[in-house]
């Protein structure tokens, strides 16, 4: 997974873009940007509006999300704001000049931090349970074909054991101790704010029986073979990582969904009144076309369904997220 994506010639290395493969709260509207802008207004406000306010987007793909918060933030926030991209493609020509574009995470991050379906692409193992015990799955990478290979490792298991125990033959799990280590790095660079993590995820009480690793190309779901053609994904568990960002030192947490999140940040999707379409058409059909986006960001059978995970660090969590 880790060469399919990363290595020489993998999936994000050569430059592939998601939303030319699936579709992404950034690219299904603006007003996704517009309420990460909102929290981001909070977040300055509980730091005492610092001299330097970072927005850091862990996973940018193309950026997008950082140009559209740029164009939402209020006149007295801009000029503090220093928009980071982390992102190990090559920076897109149409990226506006004052984002900074870096392959790692930057040291020190006193703001906000967004992963957007970040954690889902941090590599990981899956380990089967089989009539002969626990199994790491191993993969032929140019077709897919798989056998039972070795033990798990001691900390596999005790992941295993904490948060995805496997209980009969032919059950699966997705070993997201990597995914957790990740998180906390983010945790451990923030001074002072908010890091919030956007994913499809899962908790202890539901994982799926047989794991959710899958393969995304051309937006099509395909299977997930580690060839480099095609995204290569898994569900996180955000509960675990949850307990590691709290012990790289978040101070206060949420976890909630994308649908109560959103609706906390304005995102209502209530359809407009029927007399403003003969008050102020154009005003109506805006309102209209946000309706529908609102609707397509909260559904909590696809995008709504997403997990937040928001964790700080000397800041509470902001009131407006809860509301």
């Amino acid at each position: 997974m880790e060469r399919a994506l990363y290595g020489d010639g993998g999936f994000y290395r050569r430059g592939e873009r998601p939303a030319e493969h699936f579709r992404t709260s950034v690219h299904a509207s603006p007003r996704f940007a517009a309420a990460i802008a909102r929290l981001l207004v909070e977040v300055d406000a509980l730091l005492g509006h610092p001299d330097r306010l970072d927005i850091v987007d862990i996973g940018a793909g193309s950026g997008r999300l950082l140009s559209n918060i740029l164009g939402c933030v209020p006149s007295d926030l801009a000029p503090r704001l220093a928009p980071t991209a982390v992102e190990i493609a090559p920076r897109p020509a149409d990226t506006p000049p004052r984002i900074t574009w870096r392959a790692d995470l930057p040291d020190h991050i006193t703001g906000l931090a967004v992963a957007n379906e970040w954690l889902d692409n941090v590599p990981l193992d899956v380990v089967e349970h089989t009539p002969d015990g626990m199994r790491t799955v191993l993969v032929q990478p140019s077709t897919g074909v798989e056998r039972p290979g070795p033990s798990p490792t001691a900390e596999d298991r005790a992941w295993l054991d904490r948060w995805w125990p496997l209980h009969e033959p032919g059950d699966r799990a997705e070993i997201g101790h990597p995914r957790c280590a990740a998180w906390a790095s983010v945790i451990g660079r923030l001074s002072g704010g908010l890091a919030l993590a956007v994913d499809y995820s899962h908790s202890r009480d539901s994982r799926p029986v047989y794991g959710t690793l899958t393969g995304y190309r051309d937006g099509l779901t395909v299977p997930a073979v580690p060839d480099g053609s095609c995204d290569v994904t898994a569900h996180v568990a955000l509960d675990a990582c949850t307990t590691a960002g709290e012990r790289a030192g978040a101070t206060s947490t949420l976890l909630t969904t994308q649908r109560k999140a959103l609706r906390a940040l304005g995102l209502t999707g209530v359809r407009p009144a029927l007399s403003l379409a003969h008050q102020d058409p154009r005003a109506y059909v805006s309102a209209l076309c946000h309706a529908g986006e609102d609707a397509e960001l909260t559904d909590p059978s696809g995008l709504g369904g997403f997990g937040w995970l928001a964790q700080t660090v000397n800041i509470p969590i902001p009131a407006l997220l809860t509301a």
